[in-house]
């Protein structure tokens, strides 16, 4: 068979080499191979990640979960679980190459750095190991007390159904959820929000109104203030002349800043230069006058 093996080999191509049906000749006897006997102690090759977080003794590395390893392999002898075997693993360190080695824990599911490094900190081995203690520490208070036990068994079972309460809840509010139709989700949605824009719309529409009546009302306000001013602001109509023959001075209006009266008084108003110009026009006219008094007499 060996034979035939090796010239079948020889024929196939590459594509026919990676086939998972092999030939097999009609004289094939699977008994006639020779079995290798392993002894109890005997270790074998395999390869493994690192089931945890542990840190090398000898360099401090950090060996993260993950890792890939060609470990030893061997099962603990005069150890077991309820039956189950205890295996050994050897890997070496990535940084020192010294030995570290690891053997399963069947009870807690779980494995144990038994030499040449430590695990990292978890905190969820943390909680479950306090559960744990606490779950040993009330059994043992139960032993003794059988009002404690059904108290605890009382509380439990409250619990219990306050938790199948809020899945029931759950239940119910998903089948409501996924009774509804999407066509009228999408049509009540649309109706709600055209009620909410004809309501803007006529708040709006109110708004308006609201500003046209009080820029109408400002409007007539400052009417009635521009006509106000203008009767005080407009000069009085008096003769031409007065009786000397002389123009009549037009009135003129006054404001006190401080106190804001409004006064109307007669004649214009003159600059300085302009009173001592009037006045010397005034004494020529006056001597005039005298001067010609004098001739005629």
């Amino acid at each position: 068979s060996l034979i035939l093996g090796k010239r079948l080999k020889g024929k196939l191509s590459m594509g026919e080499r990676k086939v998972l049906n092999k030939y097999y000749p009609v004289d094939f006897d699977p008994s006639a191979i020779p079995r290798r006997r392993r002894g109890k102690n005997e270790q074998y090759k395999v390869r493994m990640m690192a089931p945890m977080s542990i840190r090398c003794l000898t360099c401090g590395e950090y060996i993260y979960k993950g890792k890939k390893f060609n470990s030893r392999k061997e099962t603990v002898q005069g150890e077991d679980y309820l039956g189950v075997k205890i295996f050994r693993f050897y890997i070496k360190c990535t940084r020192c190459s010294s030995e570290i080695t690891i053997r399963t824990d069947p009870k807690y599911s779980d494995y144990v750095c038994e030499m040449g490094a430590t695990r990292n900190f978890e905190g969820w081995r943390e909680g479950e190991k306090k559960m744990e203690e606490y779950r040993e520490k009330r059994r043992q208070e139960e032993e003794g007390n059988r009002m404690l036990a059904l108290e605890n068994k009382t509380i439990d079972s409250k619990m219990e159904m306050d938790i199948l309460d809020g899945l029931d809840e759950m239940k119910s509010l998903k089948a409501r959820q996924a009774g509804i139709d999407p066509t009228d989700l999408i049509g009540t949605l649309t109706s709600k929000r055209e009620d909410i824009m004809e309501q803007e719309l006529e708040l709006n529409e109110e708004d308006a109104a609201l500003l046209s009546m009080m820029e109408n009302r400002e409007k007539e306000k400052r009417l009635e203030e521009d006509n106000e001013s203008d009767r005080f602001s407009k000069p009085l109509k008096l003769k031409n002349k007065s009786e000397d023959g002389f123009r009549k001075p037009l009135p003129r209006r006054t404001t006190n800043t401080r106190t804001g009266n409004i006064s109307i008084s007669f004649g214009p108003k003159f600059s300085s230069k302009q009173k001592k110009k009037r006045e010397e026009n005034s004494r020529k006219r006056t001597i005039r006058g005298l001067a010609n008094i004098s001739v005629a007499k």
